[in-house]
């Protein structure tokens, strides 16, 4: 049988306002990650290792940054006809822009309509993963389904703050689709376990230009895949669930198997940048069978200096990017983008620099995100006193992380 042909399509549209002040100035998936990438290179990346080399990424709000990532950085061969291209807001259908995730899809019908593949995946691009795409195309062809939903078991008594996935007896067909229910469906066979949908998607392309037609028609859908789409084919009978943990990647860890992480808010985001920091980390990012593809930027390599009695260059448990001088200072468990530089007698402990980042002498910086080109003078501290910082202006998360944003100043 001939392989199918595949559309991808990436939902970058997201305001993530759960994300700022990171999210002020640029789209939620453009935010830097782990150093050298931008939230959206995972989900690239999965579709690019996994042989899906027709990529249109769907974008709206603040997408400047994002646009140019994608057209600097996903270049692939046109001369066999692939490409990753940003398809911003287009109001083909009449002046509104995107009203939710089906909608962007449905305004950008002609993507489709071009290419005529015969399978259409929809991708999130704000998740850290490795996925193999063709894994799930694989299964959703063989059990004849119309759509497919990628699905990782989570515990059941955290299950609630989740989209779950109730399946039948089979394991597959979904028998209901639940945004946040008090008392969620268990899996079968593990009445601990509930499945969550992980927002990634496989369409036969006649069953989602249908589903698409009929909820632009209704006036009461909010126009959401999620929300609407999968619930309608639900009942139909034509959705079905994939099991994520199913998915094998090449040069994966026992440690980092069947890792994801939606980096929804601060403190998720936080955590997983964290979990890149252990000596066996939660999530590789060094496995070379299946690369995180990104830009590198052309900057010298990291450089650690002086080595004189509590004047020691270093940096412990921590990934240090091309650019980043750390210069008589101390970095902890902590991640560094490019061009960061940390002075002399400063400490800097489970924290993220974002781009360009200058730390004084003497300063101190804990438990903090500081986003691109912020100076931190001498002296200064930040995320040592979460009530100081709340009066300078920065925010502060729930979990006490403090984030000082692109432009504000740090006042010793």
């Amino acid at each position: 049988m001939a392989q199918p042909s595949v559309l991808g399509i990436v939902l970058a549209g997201g305001a993530g306002t759960r994300l700022s002040p990171l999210t002020a100035d640029r789209a939620k998936p453009a935010v830097p990650f782990g150093g050298l990438y931008r939230l959206i290179d995972f989900a690239l990346s999965n579709m690019a290792n996994g042989g899906i080399r027709k990529i249109c990424v769907l974008t709206q709000y603040k997408s400047h940054s994002l646009d140019r990532h994608i057209s600097t950085t996903w270049r692939m061969s046109s001369l066999l006809g692939n490409y990753v291209t940003p398809v911003p807001a287009q109001q083909r259908l009449g002046p509104h822009w995107y009203t939710g995730s089906a909608d962007a899809i449905f305004q950008s019908m002609n993507l489709i309509n071009d290419e005529q593949p015969d399978i259409v995946i929809v991708f999130g691009a704000d998740h850290v993963y490795r996925m193999d795409p063709m894994q799930m195309i694989e299964h959703h062809v063989r059990h004849g389904a119309g759509a497919t939903v990628a699905a990782i078991p989570v515990p059941r008594d955290e299950a609630s703050a989740f989209g779950i996935v109730h399946v039948g007896s089979d394991g597959r067909t979904i028998e209901a689709f639940l945004e946040k229910p008090a008392d969620p469906p268990p899996m079968p066979g593990n009445p601990d376990m509930s499945y969550s949908s992980m927002g990634n998607y496989v369409f036969d392309t006649d069953v989602l230009v249908d589903a698409l037609r009929k909820d632009a028609d209704d006036d009461s859908s909010r126009h959401d895949i999620g929300g609407n789409i999968i619930p309608n084919l639900v009942r139909n009978g034509s959705a079905q669930a994939y099991d994520f943990m199913l998915n094998e990647v090449p040069g994966a860890t026992q440690r980092d198997a069947g890792y994801w992480r939606d980096v929804g808010s601060l403190e998720a985001y936080f955590d997983a940048q964290m979990d890149l920091c252990a000596v066996e980390p939660i999530f590789n990012l060094y496995n070379d069978k299946w690369p995180i593809l990104t830009h590198v930027p052309s900057l010298p390599p990291a450089k650690f200096v002086h080595d004189g009695g509590d004047r020691v260059g270093r940096a412990i448990d921590s990934l240090v990017s091309p650019g980043v001088v750390i210069s008589g200072g101390l970095v902890r468990l902590s991640v560094l983008s490019p061009g960061v530089r940390v002075n002399s007698w400063a400490t800097v402990e489970r924290s993220v620099l974002l781009h360009n980042t200058k730390i004084g002498r003497h300063a101190v910086v804990r438990n903090a995100i500081i986003d691109k080109n912020v100076i931190v003078p001498e002296w200064a501290q930040v995320g040592v006193d979460k009530e100081h910082d709340r009066a300078r202006g920065f925010v502060v998360s729930p979990g006490g992380i403090t984030v000082v944003g692109k432009g504000q100043e740090v006042v010793p």
